[in-house]
This record gives C-alpha cells, sequence and structure tokens, in this order.
C-alpha cells in the first residue's frame, strides 16, 4: 500500500490543503492520504494555536467526503513536541513494512529541512515529496543543500495546482468580517462561524 502522510496545523484546513493532497495523490498513486493534526507544532511554540478539538473536527468536516483521505491521531495521542521522523517510525510499525509512506511537505519547508529533528536520518528512512506550486517562489536547492548535502537527490518534486490560500490569510479574514466562503469548504466555513473561531 502507498500512502500520503500530509501533517499541520491545519488552523484551518483549507481548499490549497486538499487540492494538494489530491494532486499528490493523483501522480504518486496513492492507496490513502492521511491528514495529521499537530499537537505541539515545534516551529510554532509561543504561538496562539486553536485548541486541537476544534482543528480535529474541522479536518473531518473537510475530508469527509473523499473516500481515500482518512485524519490519523496519532500525534494527538503523544506528548511532547510533534517531529515527523518519530510520526513516520510509529506509522510504520503500525502500519507494517510493506506500506510505504511519502511525507508531503510544502516547498516552503525545504529552506527549514535542516532545523527539523534529525533531517538526515528522516530522509534515509523514508519518501520526502516535496509539492511546488507553479507561480510560487523557486526553491533554493543550492542553499538548501549548503545546509543538507544531497538534499536534492534525496527528495521527489511535484508540480501541483496553485491556489494561494493560506491559513493566516483566513484567519485574518474571519477577523476582518470578511467572506471566506471559496477558500474552505461549506461545512468548515459553518464550524468556523458557529464556534466563533477566530474573531480575537
Amino acid at each position: 500500500m502507498r500512502v500520503g502522510v500530509l501533517g499541520g496545523t491545519f488552523d484551518p484546513i483549507h481548499l490549497g490543503h486538499l487540492a494538494a493532497a489530491e494532486d499528490a495523490a493523483a501522480e504518486l498513486r496513492l492507496d490513502r492520504v492521511l491528514f495529521v493534526p499537530n499537537r505541539v507544532p515545534p516551529h510554532k511554540t509561543g504561538h496562539a494555536v486553536t485548541p486541537v478539538s476544534d482543528r480535529v473536527a474541522m479536518v473531518e468536516l473537510a475530508i469527509a467526503d473523499n473516500t481515500i483521505f482518512s485524519m490519523s491521531r496519532i500525534e494527538l495521542e503523544r506528548p511532547g513536541p510533534s517531529y515527523t521522523l518519530d510520526t513516520l517510525r510509529d506509522m510504520r510499525a503500525l502500519m507494517g513494512e510493506d506500506t510505504e509512506l511519502f511525507f508531503l511537505v510544502g516547498c516552503d519547508a525545504v529552506p527549514q529541512l535542516h532545523t527539523w529533528h534529525e533531517p538526515e536520518q528522516l530522509l534515509s528512512e523514508f519518501n520526502l515529496v516535496v509539492m511546488e506550486r507553479p507561480t510560487g517562489a523557486p526553491v533554493n536547492w543550492e542553499a538548501a543543500e549548503e545546509r543538507l548535502p544531497g538534499l536534492r537527490e534525496k527528495v521527489d518534486v511535484l508540480n501541483l495546482a496553485d491556489l494561494e490560500i493560506s491559513s493566516q490569510d483566513i484567519r485574518r479574514r474571519v477577523k476582518e468580517g470578511r467572506p471566506i466562503r471559496y477558500y474552505v469548504v461549506p461545512p468548515v466555513e459553518r464550524y468556523i462561524r458557529e464556534h466563533g473561531l477566530y474573531i480575537r
């Protein structure tokens, strides 16, 4: 089985996440895509993050109608910060060696890969897939390779749909009273409105 793993804060999950996961599934011939909400994102310590229960509820609503999408609570059930290497190792132990895991990351993560927990080990043990957008800023592979030698040869790069949507922008739009109708799926928009998220 070929399984894509898309981790994130998902605060909130939006159409960009869903389109990227759908494209990656088609390009990589994935049997499943797992959405993995972070409990304590290591790179966002010190920043306010919406409670896990709300973020999980929005992910469940967003992926409910796609049969190859599912959500994993693996990082929510483990104490401490969420490290990708630990998550993928736990998944491999649960799913068995016959499952091939593909960790999906946005191209904006590449410059920071060297700061991740044991990045060399992560690259040697698992498939890392960098999702590039056609009009996004190109990855500076030369600079990235200075920090992680051989990086370009160890990752796969996919050119995916370009949807200029960010969770940060959605939160700002809600706070400003602006529409988010075509940024998130309707059930997620209803959840945000009904629970009063992002208004402060």
